[in-house]
């Protein structure tokens, strides 16, 4: 399974009934969502797997893949289709040593680093915060400048635009360069998490049927 173009990082909320997480995940899904990660910062390795293996059978039941945060050894654990890390956490050839079969996602926050991720070969990379986000606590916003210049390296791999993005500034983000993006507030707190999905999908623009030749990346210096 391939990144697809509109990516949920799916967090539980403090104090919400696992049920009620997962019946948002799964409305997510169903309006659109083709790409999701789990996202369950500082939670111990069992109930983090427990969860995951819910949310494993949500997103295997609709085809879609699923990544884990940070946590190679729960990705592995539950089958996950892959594992997403930031500039802090295990570096990807230590993550392909631990489990060689899962995907790779990379966060950047910056061109340098969106370089460095290329060099690396992940499934996909993740741009941003494009806006300042609760999500990402004391993380300054790379601004949309930060889409232009990953756009303008023209990357050799799918990237996501990430940060404070909803259905309001979604275009401009879009006119900015970026063709997929993710968000997690915009439809995991939405009245509607699939009517928020459908409309966030909606105004992406569609991936080719058949895959044009890769245009030739710019130099990263």
């Amino acid at each position: 399974m391939k990144p697809g173009r509109l990516y949920l990082v799916a967090t539980p909320r403090a104090g919400q009934p696992q049920g009620e997480f997962l019946a948002r995940v799964a409305a997510a899904l169903d309006g659109g969502v083709d790409a999701l990660q789990l996202r369950c910062k500082d939670w111990e390795a069992r109930a983090y797997i427990a969860l995951g293996e819910r949310v494993r059978d949500l997103s295997a039941a609709r085809g879609v893949p699923l990544w884990i945060n940070d946590r190679v050894d729960v990705a592995a654990a539950i089958g996950a289709d892959g594992v997403h890390l930031g500039q802090g956490d295990l570096p990807p050839a230590w993550a392909r040593t631990l489990a060689p079969g899962l995907m790779l996602g990379l966060s950047t926050h910056a061109p340098a680093q969106a370089c460095a991720a290329f060099a690396q070969a992940p499934a996909y990379i993740a741009a941003g915060p494009i806006w300042a986000t609760p999500t990402k606590p004391g993380r300054a916003a790379a601004g949309l400048e930060y889409v232009r210049a990953v756009a303008d390296l023209n990357p050799p791999l799918p990237w996501y635009a990430i940060g404070g993005i909803d259905a309001l500034n979604i275009h401009a983000v879009l006119a900015a360069g970026a063709t997929r993006v993710a968000v997690v507030r915009a439809v995991l707190d939405a009245p509607d998490p699939a009517r928020a999905a459908a409309e966030l999908l909606a105004a992406l623009p569609p991936l080719p049927v058949t895959p044009a030749p890769a245009g030739e990346a710019r130099a990263c210096s």
